[in-house]
């Protein structure tokens, strides 16, 4: 899941409400989501409301989209039959969750035609985590671990985020990635209980991956310029903070138990909290990634372009197909 908020510090403000906005109508919407209803595409939803929605969700969209690719990478090379079939079924499943997703941003009116170009060109962005390289195939392990885990923490919330469409497209999202997470422990586990280079192997890549993983929740919440308004309205239910701290008070007994070592020498428990302390993020890091200079942006974003112009003929054929169809049916 891949939700991170990729607007810079002063980059972006809460959206005002228009001053066009009926008040009643604004009262009604308001109460509505306070009272934890849904809001559905029909119904009346200020500018902002739908902006914002728009924004996040097609880049959740493009997020699963652009997520297969360093997976895909490997279904060639995976060690065995059992793992290529479920890493080729995870990939699908990815693909399926930008499809779900595509179609819930397109119920508030913006086509899926206008989000794909908005990718292309670099106006809109993904998830930061897919533009690390997947070096070996511990990598995999780590993803599906500490991506797809850090993805369901922010996902669960969603369930309940105020907009209907949205809402129940992560029900089924959740559970796959369920699924994804479990397979990936399940090779980090192997792997960390393997031979000597099996283990440092898997310990490189925990390395690798621990904290893009924790940069995936987004800034800190007094950095984040959206977050006020979208907890407001119900879009998100937690806080970045409040989400990344969850996922590392749970995933640190995890690796604990796999003998894994947390790459952070500040890492300790708080009796006081009952959760961890955990080292400073590096959030330059973050940021370069999301201006595009992560290690594989550029290759990231050139195989999407390609994959979209080359199979336009499968689009074509497919737009044909269903004129024909409409056009025989209108002469019936």
């Amino acid at each position: 899941m891949y939700t991170t908020d990729l607007s810079k510090p002063g980059s972006a403000k809460v959206q005002p409400i228009g001053p066009a906005e009926d008040p009643a109508l604004l009262e009604a919407f308001e109460a509505r989501v306070a009272a934890d209803e849904f809001i559905e595409p029909k119904d009346w939803m200020p500018e902002a409301y739908r902006r914002t929605l728009t924004r996040q969700i097609s880049q959740h969209a493009h997020s699963e989209i652009v997520g297969m690719l360093p997976e895909g990478n490997w279904i060639t090379r995976a060690p065995s039959l059992r793992r290529k079939a479920i890493l080729l079924a995870k990939v699908q499943d990815e693909a399926g969750h930008g499809l779900y997703l595509y179609c819930a941003a397109e119920t508030l009116g913006t086509s899926r035609e206008q989000m794909i170009e908005a990718l292309h060109s670099g106006k809109a962005k993904y998830s930061t985590i897919f533009n690390y390289p997947t070096l070996t195939w511990a990598d995999i392990g780590a993803i599906g671990w500490l991506v797809d885990g850090a993805a369901i923490m922010n996902q669960v919330p969603l369930q309940r985020t105020s907009y209907g469409p949205y809402a129940r497209a992560m029900v089924r999202v959740c559970k796959e990635e369920s699924f994804h997470q479990r397979q990936g422990y399940e090779i980090s586990m192997q792997l960390a209980r393997g031979t000597p280079e099996q283990k440092r192997m898997m310990q490189d890549a925990f390395n690798r991956w621990w904290w893009p993983s924790l940069m995936m929740f987004g800034p800190p919440d007094d950095n984040s310029p959206n977050t006020a308004q979208s907890m407001r309205w119900r879009i998100k239910r937690e806080t970045n903070d409040e989400l990344r701290q969850k996922f590392v008070d749970i995933t640190v007994p995890q690796a604990e138990f796999i003998g894994l070592t947390v790459p952070d020498p500040d890492l300790k428990w708080n009796e006081e909290k009952g959760g961890y302390d955990f080292g400073a993020i590096d959030w330059e890091e973050f940021y370069s990634v999301v201006k595009g200079e992560g290690p594989v942006a550029k290759e990231r974003i050139t195989a999407r372009r390609e994959a979209w112009e080359k199979n336009a003929w499968v689009r074509e054929a497919a737009q044909a197909h269903e004129a024909k169809k409409q056009a025989r049916k209108a002469a019936a």
